[in-house]
């Protein structure tokens, strides 16, 4: 920050200290690179510092040249320091000073020359509500808690998160508060402790839980809140389940993302602070209700036939007609939406110096939406009625926008247009999107946009959720570790799963007679009640030998009756990873895991459905943390019908076994059902495994952790593991609550028997 001479700051230029020759002497520097930019540093100094604080100053300087350290720490201070002093007062300096001494009695003294050319940008992130003194003690906190030592020697090395957080303090300060970033650098250093290379990935945010754990200390509405609730929103008032997708802009500092839609979904900030006015909550509801009605009523142009300023003018009028439709079917987006719209000054560009069309346009936007708008401009006002007429009688389309913005664009250009400065002042409106939907390019030898059909087990769109994982090594949880995407697995043909029951026929009637002896009656007899439906004899007639005896009567001498029902609700989670499409061994050409799986779970299903308790099916697998997949087979209010038998005829594998995600959700739904018994039946081929972890122990610790959270919440958890070696690691994770099949070709059998010895 450059200094302003203040004369009543300045120091006296008394013949004594007037010369340079005098701070020469005091600084007793010899460094070369110090002697040649002295003079220029203590002139800037002079105009910024009083008397006493200036020979602070030079005394400080002097104090680092005895250090050892060289000349980089000198050099950066005697820069660096004029500015903080001004932005946050010469006081400081004593605190700083103090904390370098501390820093030099470790090995960690090489990153004074880092600290001091960060303060000034550290000093402008602070402000004067928060003492500089804070940060320091943050400095000194991670130097010694991250400072590892030699196993088995006295020696002390340096610590790799130091130099890390003072080269990202500056910009990690304009993101989020001191009291945020403390809270970030903890956790860091207290889930990593041990490994100090690991601290510094953390610390220098190339780690994805380091950017999930700092997104949560960032001030603002996060939309992992409001997701679920922006996703029923889209269902209910657009009837488009289409997925919502989280980018961030803390880490973007090229170019600001902007709200968007492509293929994969809507993607929307992950945070989003207070505007005046306008709560996050709602800034969130108007970007998904903008990119919603994009998708229902815009359609592709080819972009090749405009010019770059044509296709300017035409984002902005399609966005006005999509914002003009929201106020229409939903007028309480109105004050929201106009309050977050710019309101342009008339005037306020000046075509002799800048580009003004980002001004006009925006203008122009701001007259369509707002009827009390104050602009004079004619034209402005003509195309505005033009707009209105065009929507007077419907919805209008892609192409009459297109057509009169190219009209616009024709009676307003300017030469001034093309100058590289924009005025850019209130111009950007922040819940509109970038429009890339909107726009096809037909390149030379471009091959047909026709794309493979999807598989059938990625056509159903999918609710994202979050959960937490189990860090064994830090025994704590990851918060917001893991991305789940929830989905309705697609259909299949359901007379598939009619064969596979007519297959297993002689194993069907078997269990039928083992169902009869287990399936509760219609009808359960009470006795010895005071009031009920009919006299019990028995009992009447002891009352009658109590009664004549003279002992004391028994008065619950009646019978009554209740329906009888089995108070269980169960949920089968069957592992999808790509192991079971295995074959066999030993078995047809044909006959894969899987194949035998659908088999056992049809008939599973049958039985349970016989036995009418309350079941729900799901399958899981995952490709890495950002991508868990929970498909939904059947739920517990679904029947089970051609809709679910089609779902499950239509079972497909791939990718990895992360099963802890997948036991936390599917126990999410299984708590739901009020029943006296609920049960998790896992079925899975093998271990806990995914392609971003390399420690087998990490997926093992944190599966068994997601079984004791469901036994707390009152869920049996059984696993059936079709692994013949899964003896040590499925005791580990389920205790002694799992069952072992080591001829999976016995699955269809005996996967109904285990189920009904749990249940019976």
């Amino acid at each position: 920050m450059p200094c302003s001479a203040d004369p009543g700051t300045a120091a006296p230029t008394t013949p004594s200290q007037d010369g340079i020759d005098y701070w020469r002497q005091r600084l007793d520097c010899a460094f070369a690179p110090v002697q040649s930019m002295f003079a220029d540093r203590l002139q800037a100094a002079r105009a910024c510092l009083g008397e006493a604080d200036l020979a602070a100053y030079i005394e400080a300087a002097r104090l680092l040249c005895k250090l050892g350290r060289g000349a980089p720490p000198v050099l950066a201070f005697l820069e660096a320091w004029p500015a903080v002093a001004v932005r946050l007062g010469p006081q400081h300096l004593e605190a700083v000073m103090i904390w370098v001494r501390q820093i030099q009695r470790t090995p960690n003294g090489d990153v004074l020359g880092m600290f001091f050319e960060t303060l000034p940008a550290v000093a402008d992130a602070l402000g004067r509500d928060t003492p500089l003194s804070d940060y320091l003690d943050l400095l000194a906190e991670v130097a010694k808690r991250s400072t590892a030592s030699i196993h088995g020697r006295h020696a002390i090395l340096p610590s790799h998160a130091l130099p890390e957080l003072i080269r990202a303090a500056p910009e990690r300060l304009r993101q989020v508060r001191l009291e945020g970033l403390r809270t970030w650098v903890k956790h860091g250093l207290r889930h990593y402790a041990g490994h100090p290379q690991r601290q510094a990935d953390y610390l220098a945010m190339r780690l994805a839980d380091s950017r999930a754990i700092f997104q949560g200390q960032r001030g603002g509405t996060l939309l992992r809140a409001h997701e679920r609730q922006m996703d029923l929103y889209l269902r209910a008032c657009w009837d488009d389940p289409v997925p919502i997708i989280a980018y961030s802009e803390a880490f973007d500092t090229l170019r600001k993302p902007q709200p968007h839609a492509d293929a994969l979904g809507l993607h929307l900030p992950d945070l989003c602070a207070d505007r005046p006015g306008v709560r996050g909550p709602d800034q969130y509801r108007l970007m998904v209700a903008h990119l919603a009605a994009h998708r229902r009523f815009t359609q592709a142009l080819i972009g090749d036939n405009w010019s770059p300023f044509q296709r300017l003018a035409i984002e902005c009028l399609e966005d006005a007609r999509i914002d003009t439709l929201l106020m229409r079917r939903f007028p309480g987006l109105r004050r929201p939406l106009l309050a977050l719209h710019p309101r342009p000054r008339e005037g306020a560009c000046d075509p002799a110096r800048e580009s003004c069309i980002r001004h006009r346009l925006a203008m122009l936007s701001r007259a369509i939406l707002d009827p009390e708008h104050d602009y004079h401009d004619p034209l402005l006002r003509k195309f505005v009625d033009d707009f209105h007429e065009r929507l007077a009688h419907g919805d209008g389309d892609t192409q009459g926008m297109a057509a009169l913005a190219t009209e616009y664009i024709i009676q307003t250009r300017r030469p001034s247009d093309a100058l590289a400065s924009v005025h850019f002042a209130d111009t950007e409106v922040p819940y509109r999107d970038d429009n890339r939907h909107l726009w096809r390019f037909i390149d030379a030898g471009e091959e047909s946009d026709d794309a493979a059909p999807a598989p059938a087990m990625a056509l159903a769109a999918a609710i994202i959720h979050h959960y937490p994982e189990w860090d064994y090594t830090a025994r704590d949880y990851l918060p917001d570790h893991v991305t789940l995407h929830e989905r309705l697995h697609a259909r299949g043909p359901a007379d598939e799963i009619e064969r596979l029951l007519q297959k297993n026929a002689v194993l069907a009637r078997r269990l039928t007679r083992i169902l009869d002896q287990i399936k509760p009656q219609d009808r359960e007899r009470l006795r010895r009640q005071e009031d009920g439906a009919e006299l019990d004899l028995d009992w009447a007639l002891r009352s009658w030998i109590d009664y004549r005896c003279r002992r004391t009567i028994d008065q619950r001498i009646n019978q009554d009756f209740r329906h009888a029902r089995r108070d269980v609700a169960v949920s089968l989670l069957l592992d999808l990873s790509a192991s079971l499409q295995d074959p066999i061994h030993g078995g047809r050409a044909d006959q894969t895991v899987l194949s035998l799986a659908q088999e056992a779970v049809t008939l599973l299903a049958w039985a349970i459905d016989r036995l009418g308790d309350p079941f729900a099916i799901a399958g899981f697998h995952s490709n890495t943390r950002h991508d868990a997949r929970f498909w939904h087979i059947k739920g517990f209010s679904e029947a089970w019908g051609d809709e679910v038998r089609g779902r499950l005829a239509a079972l497909q594998a791939g990718y990895s076994t992360r099963m802890g995600v997948a036991l936390r959700h599917a126990g999410h739904y299984l708590a739901q059902p009020r029943k006296d018994k609920r049960l998790l039946l896992v079925l899975t081929d093998g271990q806990p495994a995914d392609l971003d972890v390399s420690d087998p122990e990490y997926l093992i610790a944190d599966t068994r952790q997601a079984v004791r959270e469901l036994e707390r919440q009152g869920i049996y958890c059984h696993c059936i593991s079709l692994d013949a070696r899964a003896d040590d690691y499925v005791r580990r994770i389920f205790g002694q609550q799992f069952s072992i099949i080591d001829r999976i070709e016995r699955l269809p059998e005996r996967l109904p028997e285990i189920f009904l010895t749990l249940t019976a």
